[in-house]
């Protein structure tokens, strides 16, 4: 077996991607894929920490759309978030994986409130530690507290796993035929561009804290594994890109989760 590029991940995972082709709710069937997968990861001694949006259920940014206050909408996601990872949490228990879910809005029946200490220490015995809830305040998204907790935790890199895309384009596949994916990026370029990657903060905290990213597509299995092993796989998102190279043809991106 290769030896793993990563020891230490942040596995950020949008919330539209466990809810498969229903478009809401949780695929249990696709909840248990990802988990099977983390097993493998587990068993090579990977510690996995994980960040799960919750726009399956609810989105912040469109409850205050439609004209509800913006803090009560995001606490509501923050709250979806939760509910995700307590799905997550019960199909990795499942695969014989010690978990430990902490929260950042305290609700100690059903979750650890988040220690940073006590996170790592959680990694280091092998467990897979669950972030839920954000980062416990309105007005941020699930990708800023991925961007935190790999911040916090000293994270090698973050893994953004994406519903249907697999990487980082010039322009919207969806509205563009032409658009082109990048192989490599740098973030300020992501900045610069305008790129729907991840929301400004959380661009801004892994630029300056050094932390890479790969953006892939979770559908197809087995592409976890291969993000960690260091194989050319989406696009690699860092300080300095790897290889900018041509953009290549692909598409189809999914929202980002508040």
């Amino acid at each position: 077996m290769p030896t793993p590029r990563y020891r230490r991940v942040v596995l950020k995972i949008s919330g539209e991607a466990l809810a498969g082709s229903r478009g809401t709710g949780i695929d249990r069937e696709i909840v248990d894929t990802i988990a099977l997968e983390l097993k493998e990861l587990n068993e090579m001694g990977i510690e996995v920490a994980m960040v799960i949006g919750g726009g399956n259920i609810w989105r912040g940014s469109r409850g205050a759309a439609k004209g509800m206050d913006r803090a009560t909408s995001d606490y509501m996601g923050m709250l979806a978030t939760v509910i995700n990872a307590l799905a997550m949490q019960d199909a990795i228990e499942h695969q014989g994986v010690p978990t430990r879910l902490q929260t950042a809005i305290e609700m100690r029946e059903v979750a650890e409130p988040y220690i940073r200490r006590r996170a790592i220490r959680h990694l280091e015995k092998n467990r897979i530690v669950i972030f839920a809830a954000g980062t416990g305040n309105p007005y941020f998204s699930t990708d800023t507290t991925a961007a935190l907790r790999a911040a916090e935790i000293e994270a090698e890199v973050i893994l953004m796993a994406k519903k249907g895309t697999d990487g980082v384009y010039d322009s919207d596949p969806n509205t563009n035929p032409a658009a082109r994916r990048f192989e490599s990026i740098k973030y300020m370029d992501i900045l610069r561009k305008g790129l729907g990657v991840m929301d400004a903060t959380a661009t801004s905290l892994c630029m300056d804290n050094g932390i890479p990213m790969i953006v892939f597509d979770i559908s197809a299995r087995g592409n976890i594994l291969r993000a960690v092993m260091g194989e050319s796989i989406g696009t690699y998102v860092g300080r300095d890109a790897r290889d900018q190279g041509d953009p290549q043809r692909h598409g189809g991106p999914d929202e980002e989760d508040r």
